[in-house]
């Protein structure tokens, strides 16, 4: 049996809704949660840049 092609678009998509995921995680989730932790503002720089930097890799 051969295997279909899938289309480049739905290849994309997981990669797309994991990009996203990081963005959500970096703008909403990590403050909310460094600020409930206290967690100093250079550390949630620094940890929101880590996420966007692996959401931009994939």
């Amino acid at each position: 049996m051969e295997k279909e092609q899938q289309s480049p678009v739905s290849n994309e998509m997981p990669a797309l809704l994991l990009g996203a995921g990081f963005a959500l995680a970096s703008l909403i989730l990590v403050p909310a949660l460094a600020q409930r932790v206290g967690l100093g503002s250079s550390v949630t720089i620094a940890l929101r840049a880590a996420l966007m930097r692996a959401a931009g890799r994939l």
